[in-house]
């Protein structure tokens, strides 16, 4: 699908290709797994087709709730067609539960519930190692207007209180997530839509019984298993009932 077509962008998980028309892109979900801002590094064969699915199935229920999101359609295993957006240089983490650096930076055990859900702001920037910043930042270096950041901290708090839902009803609890917004432009005007994925790449996922992590967790803490508990969230999800034969045939 996209061997003649001009890459766009390649971040650590995806590739953007142009699409076919013009306001499209491809996006291609790879292998590829990173920790620590790229410097745990491996390849983890299937993780793609996985996040893929998963991604499309998220997107698609959100998009029925009316969160407009740049998802179009999948194109194949590893493939889908998205909208063209101009990404809003911030990543937006809404947390529920304490984990990762929150329950680093505030004294926190992990797994306390939170007073409420969180929303936290992160400047999309590698080489400062993706630092959190107030919306007085993001005003003051014009990542986002005021009524833009409005738009984004109800859509986050709207998409969390479905995903909350939809993991809880399969017996998954939604501990935290990232999720990136752009602007798509209609004539002079601009509003702000979802993007990039939701995956486990994306989202922390503790099975509500055991507490074992279902997500990236497991490649950034070498607890093994990480393609296994892709797929089975995709599995309680009822998507990719093929997966295991992905999984264990390769995927060409």
């Amino acid at each position: 699908m996209t061997k003649n077509r001009k890459k766009i962008y390649e971040g650590k998980a995806k590739i953007l290709y142009e699409g076919p028309e013009p306001g499209t892109l491809i996006q291609y979900f790879k292998d590829d797994a990173t920790a620590f801002n790229a410097q745990k590094k491996a390849v983890l064969e299937g993780k793609g087709v996985i996040n893929n699915r998963i991604s499309e199935h998220v997107m698609s229920r959100l998009a029925a709730i009316g969160v407009q999101n740049h998802f179009i359609k999948r194109l194949n295993l590893r493939e889908q067609l998205i909208k063209e957006v101009e990404i809003i240089p911030l990543e937006v983490v809404c947390r529920n539960i304490a984990a990762g650096s929150i329950a680093t930076r505030l004294g926190l055990e992990e797994g306390t519930p939170l007073p409420r859900s969180i929303i936290e702001f992160y400047y999309k920037e590698d080489k400062l190692n993706d630092p959190m910043v107030s919306e007085e930042h993001i005003t003051a270096f014009n990542w986002a207007a005021t009524q833009e950041i409005d738009d984004i901290m109800a859509m986050t708090l709207r998409v969390n209180d479905y995903l909350t839902g939809m993991f809880g009803a399969v017996g998954i609890t939604l501990v935290d997530f990232k999720i990136e917004f752009g602007r798509v432009y209609e004539g002079e005007f601009s509003r702000v839509i979802l993007a990039d994925e939701i995956s486990p790449d994306s989202c922390r996922l503790w099975d509500q019984a055991t507490n074992e992590k279902m997500d990236k967790d497991r490649f950034r803490r070498d607890l093994g298993d990480v393609i296994e508990n892709y797929a089975e969230v995709a599995r309680r999800l009822g998507i990719m009932k093929e997966m295991p034969t992905v999984i264990q045939g390769g995927i060409s």
